[in-house]
């Protein structure tokens, strides 16, 4: 299936620098997966996106690009990503599932100042399509152009960010978005709203391999950025997906770049459904069934507690589902864990209180196992 990236930075960066430049970028990724565990269809050829906000001066809409050629065939993105520099990047290769071979099926989708990417499948989807459509607003029907299930999970969150009372169409103040507890919330409804539709096919009798969503979402309003890494199953893996922050993306030439810590400040942060370096420790794995925000170069990561999460942090998912739908990496030394410097839950007074206690005896059972682990390793 698809791939995508993420970047977030204090300081604007070439687009070349994420997107073709290092040896494992998402251009390379579209023609040589070699992270991919599933070989039977080792290619991402199916067009390829990149949206990316510029100057506040020429409005708060993101500036797309979107291809049906093969990301590594297309000149046109070579032409552009060297001369074009961004601080809030998305950037999406695409293995169709759904959808026809169309650049209004690739992503990143807008609207606005709103910009939405996935990585997954809903399930069933040509069963769930229906009851999706019909339990959105006329807005939002009329909103999508075609035929994958990604742009109606877009539409889906923009019918449930209106539902809070918040208007997708409207223009938050300069420099503040929407607000990421907004996003957060509206994306937290997305994924719910998908489960009770699946849900009720699977009381016609869908089988239990159709029956799972793979949920890699990921969203911004050109200030915060909001992504999920879920899986509708108690005991399978999600489909991959890592982060990085550091100081500076540094180019060792040759291909090879670093993320360079030079102090706890997290100038850059970068989001990945593989990584685009194969440095152990640059990457962390986001956890199964968490939602991960970027805000003011923050990086915070609550647990999605609903039906299918589990509470034992040392619990053990099986990773054949999305292996088989080659949505997993077996990048080498890469660690899951949530330690206090990556968890942030509401020091700024607008996170949920009702989310706060589950999410914090999560994090807290998390953290106990992680520093077992550490002390018995050291």
């Amino acid at each position: 299936m698809c791939r995508f990236l993420v970047y977030k930075g204090k300081d604007e960066i070439l687009l070349s620098k994420l997107i073709l430049e290092p040896t494992h970028s998402i251009l390379t990724q579209s023609y040589d997966s070699r992270l991919r565990l599933d070989t039977r269809r080792p290619h991402n050829g199916d067009g390829f996106g990149v949206g990316y906000y510029t100057s506040h001066a020429l409005g708060p809409a993101p500036c797309l690009f979107t291809s049906i050629i093969p990301a590594w065939n297309c000149i046109n993105l070579s032409r552009l990503a060297t001369k074009t520099a961004s601080s809030l990047i998305f950037a999406h290769v695409r293995a169709t599932t759904s959808g026809a071979l169309a650049d209004i099926n690739c992503h990143p989708f807008r609207h606005r100042s709103l910009m939405f990417m996935h990585n997954g499948s809903i399930a069933a989807w040509q069963l769930v399509k229906r009851a999706l459509a019909a339990s959105l607003g006329d807005e939002w029907f009329l909103f999508v152009q075609g035929g994958t299930d990604s742009e109606w999970a877009f539409a889906l969150f923009l019918d449930s960010m209106h539902r809070q009372g918040v208007d997708p169409s409207g223009e938050p103040p300069a420099g503040k978005g929407f607000g990421h507890a907004v996003l957060r919330r509206a994306l937290r409804q997305t994924v719910e709203r998908i489960n009770a539709l699946v849900g009720d096919v699977q009381e016609g009798g869908l089988d239990a391999e159709g029956g799972r969503s793979l949920l890699n979402f990921a969203v911004t309003d050109g200030v915060s950025v909001v992504c999920t890494r879920y899986v509708s199953s108690r005991t399978d893996e999600a489909a991959s997906l890592y982060w990085s922050s550091g100081t500076s993306w540094r180019d060792e030439g040759g291909g090879r770049f670093v993320m360079e810590r030079r102090d706890r400040g997290a100038d850059i942060v970068l989001v990945a459904s593989e990584p685009l370096t194969f440095e152990r420790d640059n990457w962390v794995t986001v956890p199964t069934n968490s939602i991960l925000t970027i805000h003011k170069q923050t990086v915070m990561i609550h647990p999605i507690i609903d039906e299918y999460y589990n509470h034992s942090p040392s619990y053990t998912r099986k990773s054949e589902f999305a292996k088989s739908k080659g949505l997993v990496s077996n990048a080498p030394g890469v660690t899951e864990v949530l330690t206090p410097a990556v968890v942030d839950l509401g020091g700024d007074g607008t996170v949920e209180e009702e989310e706060k206690s589950g999410e914090m005896d999560a994090v807290r059972q998390r953290l106990e196992v992680v520093q077992r682990e550490r002390q018995r390793g050291g």
